[in-house]
């Protein structure tokens, strides 16, 4: 292996893009440090951890912190919210970033399209602590979305203390807040079809209908497919910012996550307990990814997947 990385060849290769393996340094040390060695801290959900004796001098207890997580009352109902709230924000958010990509590519007029991709970019870089504290405003018992209800006769709606008005509030929030960063992927994928495709459909008499639906639709789709696997990684990510910053306990039930439980579990030092139910998330999404990945790959004919 050694010989086929560094033979003279693959030096002069690397001595010819030196500039560009610089450029690439800085991401690679950042993954190193943050995403690669904290996974040697996973051993904690295997040890009955304590701060005195370190991660090392702590014994182990084997399988002991699964069997508590999956045998108490709260991680049941924090991975059944989870997967709940993770699966409409799929169904439903999944789609928003491509109808508005899609709309957007329809407006001809430069000046409008970019005055409105800026607007529904904009939200993405607020922080949840910000549109948090905004959304428990609006949508107060007597905030103005209730407000405006009441003057047209509709009784005021609990939108805040209700599970599912809440659970409808965080998905649609939270498409609020990510559909117009997650549209310019799209757009970018939409500027590499080729012009002279719907010049020939102009041609043979297609409107813009059929030009969507023939041309714009099947050209999104290795883009559509690749993003779709890599949520799917995500499955068990139900929006810790969002969540913290909004719920509260009369809607603890629907809201409560395994990000939010995992947190308490810290706050209690229960640390064992805590990294189990990550590494658990963890272990799932990276099934969901190979799987999806996998699904792909036999459904196209190897043409589509990540890898």
């Amino acid at each position: 292996m050694s010989g086929i990385l560094f033979d003279n060849d693959s030096w002069r290769l690397y001595r010819r893009h030196k500039g560009l393996l610089v450029l690439v340094l800085p991401g690679v040390l950042f993954f190193l440090l943050f995403n690669y060695l904290p996974m040697l801290g996973l051993v904690i959900a295997f040890k009955d951890f304590r701060l005195v004796d370190g991660v090392m001098g702590s014994a182990w207890s084997g399988l002991d912190n699964f069997r508590r997580l999956f045998g108490g009352a709260d991680f049941p109902l924090a991975l059944r919210n989870t997967v709940t709230i993770s699966l409409l924000r799929l169904c439903f958010g999944f789609f928003a970033p491509i109808a508005l990509a899609l709309m957007l590519n329809e407006v001809r007029l430069s000046w409008y399209k970019r005055t409105i991709q800026t607007v529904t970019y904009i939200p993405y870089f607020l922080s949840w602590v910000i549109l948090g504290g905004i959304f428990l405003i609006m949508f107060a018992q007597n905030g103005p979305v209730n407000q405006m209800a009441m003057m047209v006769g509709i009784e005021p709606i609990e939108f805040l203390t209700n599970d599912f008005w809440f659970i409808v509030v965080i998905i649609a929030t939270g498409i609020w807040q990510a559909a117009g960063y997650g549209a310019v992927i799209y757009l970018a994928a939409l500027s590499g079809i080729s012009p002279d495709l719907y010049e020939a459909a102009v041609v043979d008499g297609a409107g813009r209908w059929k030009q969507t639906w023939h041309i714009t639709i099947p050209g999104l789709i290795p883009t559509i497919v690749t993003l779709f696997i890599l949520n799917l990684g995500h499955v068990l990510n139900a929006g810790f910012d969002q969540i913290y910053n909004m719920y509260n306990p009369m809607v603890f039930d629907a809201a409560d996550i395994i990000d939010t439980y995992v947190l308490r579990r810290i706050v209690l030092m229960d640390f064992g307990l805590a990294t189990g139910a990550g590494l658990f998330k963890s272990v799932v999404g990276l099934m969901m990814v190979v799987l999806a990945n996998s699904l792909a790959r036999r459904v196209s004919g190897g043409e589509q997947g990540i890898w």
